[in-house]
């Protein structure tokens, strides 16, 4: 039954779901439409959100453009080559390059969202090099399932947002601690479970990755030699003929200097700060370390050119989903989807019914940070109203967020351009993921 629900899934999404750009355009027409069809805004109102909204998550289409450029830079390096290519020896069998897989992204992606999405593709391309016969597009869609646990780890936007001073909702419920919320007994019951059946779930797709009409094309790319296992060529001529500027180019003692501030600034962080692995300290991390490890600012600045190339879905489709959360929030779109969800809940099936409204709403707001300014004005007076614990609220909108981001491509862009496949070649994989999983997390949600 397995098999034969995910072969059709699979076949479904590889025929009629469209390129992650044109997802993106027809999601923006979708909400236009929805905006002055449901809401008292016109179509010129939506219009003017669309457009006043469009370029409000450049500085996060930076961040993202970044993760995936130094996480290249990082992995092209001969030390992390090497230690990837020796954890991707534990795999012998195509079941086992997929239990660690999963793993090994699962485990990341608690540690830090962005830090996990870029291991687990360049995990995933280390492991196809060991184990050539293993369905390519299914090891980088068990990579990006480890995903769906980020929004319980450490970098979960909003169990940090709510033990921040200073939150929006702090007057209603004041700073609540992530031992109430990351530290729950639910919340660790849903990592722990999630962690262990995810590679198994995983693992039991493999029946269904038999038909060859669907696989040749991909397990033909997926034999060739990324490109982050290839060794940069060098054409670096005699010292003598060396002008001052090649001279320099090829300096070891700049890359040195300017990769020791770097790792100054890094021990200074986390001395100041704690375990803070936010974004911008994982971008910080992984081009110093890139500038380190690739000695001369020549080598480097090669694999740059190479590594910009993998960007170009990123800078051009956020702007479009930027534009689409002007929408639902101006429009009080996003604001009549939750209150519907509230409106049908009671004391024991509220927690349930903020995750599923969270996850409908994430599908055209797909940023946590972002979602949680949009329902957690609403999530927060109405758990406090049926007197429902305030932190499992929260918990629930965070699960929301990371649930259908199975079946969101916004947030497959870094790891598909890292990976090489589209957004077709892994989707149907993952919504098997998306049906899984619910069950897991309305457990924790309703009984713990």
């Amino acid at each position: 039954m397995l098999k034969a629900l995910t072969v059709f899934i699979d076949r479904c999404v590889r025929r009629y779901l469209p390129d992650a750009y044109l997802f993106a355009v027809l999601l923006t027409l979708i909400v236009f439409v929805l905006g002055f069809g449901i809401t008292e805004s016109s179509p010129m109102d939506m219009v003017e959100y669309w457009g006043n909204g469009f370029w409000d998550l450049l500085a996060f289409a930076m961040q993202m453009s970044l993760i995936v450029v130094t996480g290249y830079i990082l992995a092209n390096t001969p030390i992390v080559k090497s230690f990837l290519s020796k954890l991707a020896q534990l795999a012998h069998t195509p079941g086992q390059a997929i239990l660690l897989v999963t793993f090994v992204a699962g485990v990341a992606c608690l540690i830090n969202y962005g830090f996990g999405l870029v291991i687990g593709a360049l995990f995933a391309r280390h492991v196809i090099q060991r184990v050539p016969n293993v369905d390519y597009r299914l090891l980088v869609a068990s990579a990006y399932s480890g995903y769906l646990l980020w929004h319980g780890g450490f970098s979960g936007s909003i169990p940090l947002t709510i033990a921040t001073p200073d939150h929006f909702a702090e007057d209603l419920v004041g700073i609540i601690p992530i031992t109430e919320t990351l530290f729950s007994t639910a919340n660790i019951f849903i990592v722990l479970v999630l962690l262990v059946t995810l590679p198994i779930l995983n693992r039991l797709l493999l029946s269904a990755t038999n038909d060859p009409g669907i696989l040749s094309r991909e397990q033909m790319a997926a034999a060739s030699e990324p490109a982050s296992n290839k060794e940069p060529e060098e054409d670096t001529p005699a010292d003598e003929d060396l002008t001052p500027a090649a001279r320099l180019e090829n300096s070891r003692i700049l890359s040195y200097l300017v990769g020791a501030m770097g790792l100054v600034f890094i021990v200074i962080h986390f001395v100041q700060n704690g375990f803070d692995l936010n974004i911008n300290i994982v971008n910080f991390i992984f081009l110093f370390l890139g500038i380190l490890l690739h000695q001369t600012p020549r080598r480097f600045l090669n694999c740059v050119s190479d590594a910009v190339k993998n960007a170009g879905g990123i800078i051009i489709q956020f702007p479009f989903y930027a534009g689409i959360m002007g929408m639902m929030v101006a429009s009080g779109l996003s604001e009549k989807m939750s209150l519907w969800f509230v409106s049908i809940s009671n004391e024991f099936t509220f927690p349930l019914f903020a995750f599923l409204s969270a996850g409908v709403v994430n599908f055209f707001v797909p940023s946590g940070g972002g979602q949680w300014a949009v329902q957690g004005p609403i999530m927060i007076p109405a758990s406090i109203e049926l007197g429902v614990d305030t932190a499992k609220t929260a918990m629930a909108v965070a699960w929301g967020d990371s649930w259908t981001n199975m079946i969101q491509p916004f947030w497959t862009l870094p790891l598909l351009a890292i990976a090489g496949l589209k957004v077709r070649d892994i989707i149907g994989f993952c919504v098997i993921t998306l049906i899984y999983s619910i069950i897991p997390i309305s457990i924790g949600l309703l009984f713990l």
